[in-house]
């Protein structure tokens, strides 16, 4: 099982996809645990702010270290019990492996940046990591955070209905992953390759190995690039 705390000035974003398909699913059986914090909640002034103008003057906000300091402290008050996380543009790449290696922690806090970012001293004083997921800008890291859960969750055991389907997914190889197909085995006249029908496992691996590399080569061969390195 794995817990996420996640921390945010807009909760509500999570409420109905976290609560549909398979981390809907795994939530109900026990195998991740997802609970929602709301930063103004640790803000002590009457309206709750939880956002200030920049020293410096500059255009929109910044969130301030207060808010975000006292919510950690009351929710990791033992900070070696969980791995801080500030999802930003500026984070390091989000991936398969850097999935792969947080689903062994026990407890993942992420904290969703806002407005013009957040005050630096919560870099330097509060988080462990900082992860982005494109380069691009959010309005907010709620959808990175989204991302992230659902990357991590289905490598918990017992999440997807098949646990060995995880290790042959795009990346997990550090390929791209071989064609699918399913009943019917012709449609329209578009058939299923013959060797899938054939029943023979060796062949069907062979081929489905020569369709991962031949996919990957097309579409994104700088994957080749990094296994020869």
């Amino acid at each position: 099982m794995i817990r996420f705390d996640i921390l945010s000035v807009f909760p509500g974003m999570f409420a109905s996809p976290l609560a549909e398909s398979l981390i809907g699913k795994a939530r109900d059986k026990g195998r991740v645990d997802i609970r929602l914090h709301d930063i103004r909640d640790y803000a002590t002034d009457r309206h709750r702010m939880t956002d200030d103008a920049p020293y410096g003057g500059g255009g929109g906000m910044v969130m301030k270290v207060e808010p975000i300091d006292r919510a950690l402290a009351a929710i990791l008050p033992d900070r070696s019990e969980g791995l801080v996380i500030l999802l930003s543009p500026q984070g390091e790449s989000f991936s398969q492996r850097r999935a792969e290696e947080l689903a062994s922690h026990p407890r993942l806090v992420l904290l969703c940046g806002h407005y013009e970012g957040v005050d630096e001293r919560v870099r330097e004083h509060l988080v462990d990591r900082e992860l982005s997921i494109g380069d691009y800008v959010l309005t907010g890291g709620e959808l990175a955070a989204m991302v992230v859960v659902d990357a991590v969750s289905r490598l918990i055991p017992g999440v997807l209905g098949n646990d060995a389907s995880a290790a042959e997914d795009s990346f997990s190889t550090g390929i791209l992953e071989y064609p699918h197909y399913t009943r019917p085995a012709t449609y329209r006249g578009w058939p299923v390759p013959e060797v899938l029908l054939s029943g023979n496992h060796a062949e069907i691996d062979a081929w489905r190995r020569t369709e991962a590399l031949k996919r990957t080569l097309a579409r994104r061969p700088d994957l080749l690039e990094k296994k020869r390195d």
